[in-house]
């Protein structure tokens, strides 16, 4: 976790040129705030895949963008789309076969929270400071923040050249790339829409739990996946048409948002 958030820190800033920092105070503590969440967030989604499938972990902090999705909207389908979704981690929080820890939950639920904080952050960042060195600058933060974790359960073994290599190939993989698209997207989408594009997700993270752990999950945890991913995709059909966000240079004289960091 510490290595995949590092490393794909130093390959953003290497990549973004990025040099000695000159943000403003309000500039710094929105990519602050942005880091630490990025941090919190990483930590609470391994800690319940230590303990949960993948697929049910997934589905779970799956919530947060939904929550997104939908909190912008007062039509009484996107609430009927909710309460489907709320079915289906009910299913997983109270029928789950005797497969799912309470802790496991708690800790995707507080994933979950990480990753709607992380898609405003990252509108917020991303339209207040140029460039993606936001982001460079929040992973660092958020690297920085993991580094005692990191040390606790690997120690001097994180220096290892075989745990550095695997390290760069997932930094890439799982961070550099995907957080760098989702900044460009949030940049020009609202919140409500990239939420709602995710709708794949937690059937994505079943299938993944699935083909490369060996996670079976049972009827009922199928079931409340699919009832997720439902939810989601119906709230992506009906979700109104919202105007997309202002890019940095066209914003209203008033302050501007930023940033995203999941």
């Amino acid at each position: 976790m510490f290595l995949r958030v590092a490393l794909g820190a130093f390959i953003l800033l290497a990549i973004g040129r990025a040099g000695r920092p000159r943000l403003t105070a309000t500039q710094w503590r929105s990519v602050l705030v942005f880091g630490l969440v990025i941090a919190a967030m990483n930590l609470c989604f391994y800690e319940a895949i230590a303990r949960i499938p993948l697929g049910v972990a997934v589905t779970i902090e799956f919530l947060g963008p939904l929550g997104v999705a939908i909190a912008g909207s007062r039509k009484p389908l996107d609430f009927a789309w909710a309460g489907l979704a709320a079915a289906g981690v009910a299913i997983l929080s109270l029928k789950g076969g005797g497969s799912v820890s309470p802790v496991g939950l708690a800790f995707a639920l507080a994933a979950a929270v990480g990753w709607a904080s992380y898609i405003l952050l990252s509108q917020r960042v991303g339209r207040i400071v140029p460039g993606p060195n936001g982001l460079a600058y929040a992973l660092t933060i958020a690297g920085i923040a993991l580094l005692p974790f990191g040390v606790a359960s690997a120690g001097m073994r994180l220096l290892q050249p075989h745990s550095l290599l695997a390290g760069a190939l997932v930094a890439v993989l799982s961070t550099a790339i995907p957080f760098s698209l989702e900044f460009a997207a949030l940049r020009r989408l609202s919140s409500q829409v990239f939420g709602v594009l995710m709708s794949l997700e937690p059937a994505m993270g079943a299938a993944a739990g699935f083909v490369f752990l060996g996670q079976r999950l049972s009827p009922l945890d199928l079931v409340a996946i699919v009832l997720v991913t439902v939810a989601s995709a119906g709230a992506t059909l009906t979700a109104a048409r919202r105007p997309t966000p202002p890019q940095r240079g066209q914003e209203h004289p008033r302050e501007g948002e930023g940033v995203s960091v999941s």
